[in-house]
């Protein structure tokens, strides 16, 4: 495209936020406009995110005033001046880390305000707020009412690489432990390879937990430690379940087991099923290959998937075993880029009409 589009994003000081700028600084057809944050308003970006200062030296954070009076009027001027020779959709992109619980209602605050002033906006929610398709299935699962539920039908959640025809104009970001879980499952539920009951385990490092400091996230706790934690009763089940339905059509079962690595980032996830036939690992690896051969960021091969090989990238690695009538997917991805701002800015290249690897290609650092 010949302008840059401008680029909104919601969560202030976290990680995800962080995350989001840092692919935002590489990529060439996103420029920044307004990060927000209503607690710290006017503060520098680079006092949070040290390590962007030479991206942003001057950024500050914006309050949501300032923040939807620039996307109101950048998305209006865009309105009004489509693109020429077609070159994707002239529309503002706006990107939500902000809380569960919180980003739901700021998300329709500024898309209302949007349309109100005649002005186009794509929005990708990477908190869980528009992760379900009905009020009642998110409050159930995170106890408190939704905050935009009349919102819910404009936003699909899925990972990019399992929809390709999107009918929402904004997307949910599925979270990062489902990411892994569905790169792993929904082939094999697809293409009826295996019976509807799948045990999960995944590890996820620190990162995971947001930046504020807690028992479970707090480094002399978790370093060279590994525990489960809400076995059986994760958050991220109820929504593995919906999302792989919408993708396969088929209703599973998940029972998951969630685990604390003693790293900051990936997660590295071990799905396994009772096959519906036998076959052998060679036919399963294959199986993924052939499901995944149109998906640059997905890898199936037979080595063991390592999370060095795809932390701080948009890669993700899968492989398999089967013996018998026994399968197991072993499937590494970065939580914070893959399993978030990646996945997001990925599903947003291809909502702008943009190359879908635009910004992403970076390969991991190996020895992180």
């Amino acid at each position: 495209m010949s302008e840059r589009i401008p680029t909104y994003v919601l969560g202030g000081t976290g990680y995800v936020a962080g995350e989001l700028l840092r692919l935002i600084a590489g990529h060439p057809d996103l420029e920044l406009k307004a990060l927000l944050s209503d607690s710290q308003p006017g503060e520098a970006v680079g006092a949070f995110f040290p390590h962007l200062r030479t991206s942003w030296p001057d950024l500050k954070f914006s309050s949501l005033e300032a923040l939807g009076n620039a996307l109101a009027a950048e998305g209006r001027s865009l309105a009004a001046n489509p693109a020429p020779g077609g070159r994707g959709e002239r529309a503002c992109a706006l990107f939500s880390a902000a809380p569960h619980g919180v980003s739901a209602a700021l998300i329709d605050g500024l898309l209302t305000r949007a349309a109100d002033a005649g002005a186009r906006v794509r929005a990708v929610d990477i908190s869980a707020d528009f992760r379900y398709s009905t009020a009642a299935a998110y409050e159930k699962v995170y106890k408190h009412p939704h905050g935009a539920p009349a919102r819910i039908s404009d936003f699909t959640c899925a990972v990019p690489e399992q929809l390709r025809d999107l009918r929402t104009p904004h997307v949910a970001h599925p979270g990062c432990f489902a990411t892994a879980v569905l790169l792993a499952s929904v082939p094999l539920l697809a293409l009826k390879m295996i019976e509807p009951r799948l045990f999960v385990a995944g590890i996820t490092g620190s990162t995971g937990s947001g930046r504020k400091p807690t028992e479970g996230t707090h480094h002399p706790q978790r370093h060279s430690d590994l525990y489960a934690y809400n076995a059986l009763a994760h958050r991220h089940a109820p929504e593995v379940t919906a999302c792989a339905l919408a993708a396969s059509g088929v209703e599973a079962d998940f029972a998951f087991v969630p685990h604390s690595g003693p790293f900051a980032r990936g997660i590295h996830m071990t799905v396994q099923a009772t096959l519906t036939k036998s076959i052998d690992s060679g036919a399963a690896i294959a199986a993924l290959q052939d499901y995944y051969k149109d998906s640059f960021f997905v890898r199936v091969d037979a080595g063991s998937p390592r999370i060095k090989n795809v932390v701080c990238s948009n890669f993700a690695h899968l492989s398999a075993a089967a013996n018998g009538r026994s399968i197991a997917v072993t499937c590494a991805v970065d939580n914070l880029n893959k399993g978030a701002a990646g996945g997001a800015v990925q599903w947003m290249n291809r909502m702008l009409g943009l190359e879908e690897t635009a910004g992403l290609t970076a390969p991991a650092p190996g020895w992180t």
